[in-house]
């Protein structure tokens, strides 16, 4: 979990992708789909495929409130990385 999250807050979409799988399972952290789908969304916004579907799956799984506040702590990831 550390060198995901190190590797994702650099921007590696890979990382990113990893994280959001292992909030969505629960490993090593407990299960967030709010967390989960930001994370696949910002792999998303960088050409990741698998997150682009994965964020797409678990948004049928969440309220809009839920997907609401992904899509903000998204936003202010990316104005806080500058990216």
């Amino acid at each position: 979990m550390k060198w995901f999250r190190l590797a994702a807050e650099q921007g590696y979409a890979r990382a990113q992708y990893n994280l959001g799988f292992m909030y969505y399972n629960g490993e090593g952290v407990p299960q967030d789909y709010v967390q989960a789908h930001m994370w696949w969304n910002l792999a998303a916004s960088k050409g990741n495929e698998n997150g682009r579907k994965n964020r797409d799956i678990i948004a049928k799984k969440m309220t809009p409130v839920q997907i609401t506040e992904a899509q903000r702590i998204a936003r202010e990831w990316l104005e806080k990385h500058g990216e």
